[in-house]
């Protein structure tokens, strides 16, 4: 069976060599089965795309995901809860920072970060109903 010409653009699951950026915690080193990466595009993974990362959330932890840092790119980060009877609750806490500013994100929301402003600790505190998660910016690889 021949390839279809666009079917190169349907991406199921992550890449095996995909990195973690370094200021990145691999959760299951500490929290087994906290989060699982569902889908993950970038340049590498399609030749001129942007860069998305998918992921659900099932367990709380005290541990920092990711640690502060800065882009040289505008980011989006998404938090959506699951709860079907009430999808503006997020269905848990995650404690994000941007620069000096704490805030608990207790409600389905996407988080706009302009290039250049450091942010995180990203905190997943707790977890009630599964939190789906992801990140994007016009950038070909997450750096």
């Amino acid at each position: 069976m021949t390839e279809r010409k666009y079917e190169k653009c349907f991406v199921t699951g992550v890449r095996p060599d995909l990195q973690l950026a370094p200021f990145r915690i691999p959760t299951n080193d500490f929290v087994p089965g906290m989060e699982t990466r569902q889908v993950h595009l970038d340049d590498k993974t399609l030749p001129g795309s942007f860069y998305v990362s998918c992921f659900w959330f099932w367990k709380g932890s005290e541990e920092v995901l990711v640690k502060p840092h800065v882009h040289d790119y505008d980011e989006v980060l998404a938090c959506i809860g699951t709860n079907y009877n009430d999808t503006d609750d997020l269905g848990g806490e995650i404690e994000f920072w941007i620069e000096d500013e704490k805030y608990l994100i207790t409600k389905t929301c996407l988080v706009f970060v302009p290039k250049g402003l450091n942010h995180a600790p990203f905190i997943v505190r707790r977890v009630e109903t599964p939190i789906f998660h992801f990140t994007t910016g016009p950038t070909h690889m997450y750096i």
